[in-house]
C-alpha cells in the first residue's frame, strides 16, 4: 500500500491558524515543500514512484513537479529496474494542479522552473514501461500524467475529468484526445465533468478497473509479468507503438501552445471575467469559496 496520511495530523481551528502557513479545509497544517513530495522504492525490479502530498490530494506545484522528474531519470538510468509504477499517496491519485500553492511557498528563484510537460515526455520516450495505479482523484493534471503513462489501472473508486475548463484554462498535457477519440475527448474536455472508473474504461482511458483496496497488488502483477520478459523487446514494442502516433502528429499535439492561434487564444482566455471572479474568489475566500463558485452548475 502507498503511504497514508502522516501519523494522527492535528486539525488546528481557523481563529489559531498562522496567516503565513497553509491549511486545508479542515484544518490540517499543509506540509513545505521538501524532498518526500514524491517517494522511490525499488522491489523486484520494479520501481514505485509516489506522489506524495496526500493532505491535498497530491495536487501539482513545482516541488512535487520536480521531484517527480528526478525520480523518472533515477527509474530510467538505474538498470536494475524493468517497470515503473506511478502512484498516488492517501486517498487520491493527483487533483491537478495546485492553484494555491504559489501563494505560500513560492519557487526558490535558485531553483530553475521545473516542467511537467518534461516529466510527461520522459515517460514517453522513456524505453521501459511505466504503469498508473490510480485511486481517488484523477483530475485536470492527474487525469493526464495517468494518460501519458503506458498502461493505467484504476481502483472502482477512482475518478476522472479534465476540469480545468471550470477555471477557464486550458488542458496542461493535449492527451485525451488521442486516448478517446474526436467526439469522447470534446465532451470531457468542454464539459469538464468528472466520472467513474468504469467510464473511464469504456472511453480508453483505462486498461483495468480492479477494486479499490486490489489496486496495488493489481499493478504489481502487471508489472511483474512485464520484468519478466525480455527488456529490449518490451522498449522495441513502447518504440513502435508510439512511432505510429508520433507520426499522426502525437508530438505537434503536446506542443499546441505553440501554434500562433491557440497563444492568441490562450492570452485573451485570461482576460475572460468569468475566470478572473473565480479566481479573484479563491484569493480572497479561499479554496471552499472558489470550489462553491466554480461547481454550482455541476450539482443542479
Amino acid at each position: 500500500m502507498p503511504p497514508e496520511l502522516p501519523n494522527e495530523p492535528v486539525a488546528v481551528p481557523q481563529d489559531q491558524q498562522d496567516p503565513t502557513k497553509r491549511y486545508t479545509p479542515e484544518g490540517f497544517e499543509v506540509p513545505a515543500p521538501s524532498e518526500d513530495d514524491v517517494l522511490y522504492e525499488v522491489r523486484n525490479n520494479i520501481a514505485w514512484i509516489t506522489l506524495n502530498r496526500p493532505l491535498i490530494l497530491n495536487a501539482v506545484d513545482w516541488s512535487l513537479t520536480l521531484h517527480l522528474g528526478r525520480c523518472l531519470e533515477r527509474a530510467e538510468n538505474d538498470e536494475d529496474v524493468r517497470v515503473v509504477v506511478l502512484r498516488g499517496a492517501g486517498r487520491s491519485f493527483c487533483a491537478g494542479g495546485d492553484l494555491q500553492s504559489a501563494k505560500f511557498y513560492p519557487r526558490p528563484e535558485e531553483i530553475p522552473a521545473p516542467s511537467m510537460m518534461d516529466n510527461v515526455q520522459r515517460i514517453w520516450r522513456m524505453p521501459k514501461p511505466v504503469i498508473a495505479a490510480v485511486r481517488g482523484h484523477a483530475l485536470g493534471q492527474g487525469i493526464e500524467i495517468a494518460g501519458m503513462c503506458d498502461l493505467t489501472i484504476a481502483a472502482d473508486d477512482a475518478q476522472f475529468g479534465e476540469i480545468q475548463i471550470r477555471h477557464g484554462f486550458g488542458p496542461p498535457m493535449l492527451v485525451t484526445p488521442f486516448l478517446t477519440g474526436l467526439k469522447n475527448a470534446k465532451f470531457i474536455m468542454l464539459s469538464g465533468e468528472v466520472f467513474p472508473a468504469d467510464e473511464a474504461y469504456r472511453l480508453g482511458l483505462v486498461n483495468e478497473v480492479v477494486p479499490a483496496d486490489q489496486l496495488d497488488a493489481a499493478a504489481e502483477a502487471q508489472a511483474k509479468k512485464l520484468a519478466s520478459l525480455p527488456p529490449t523487446a518490451v522498449a522495441l514494442n513502447k518504440l513502435v507503438v508510439n512511432r505510429v502516433y508520433e507520426l499522426a502528429g502525437f508530438e505537434a499535439a503536446m506542443n499546441y501552445r505553440d501554434d500562433p492561434v491557440i497563444q492568441a487564444l490562450t492570452e485573451a482566455s485570461r482576460d475572460d471575467k468569468v475566470s478572473a471572479e473565480r479566481l479573484n474568489t479563491l484569493r480572497e475566500q479561499g479554496w471552499e469559496a472558489f470550489k462553491q463558485q466554480r461547481d454550482a452548475a455541476f450539482r443542479e
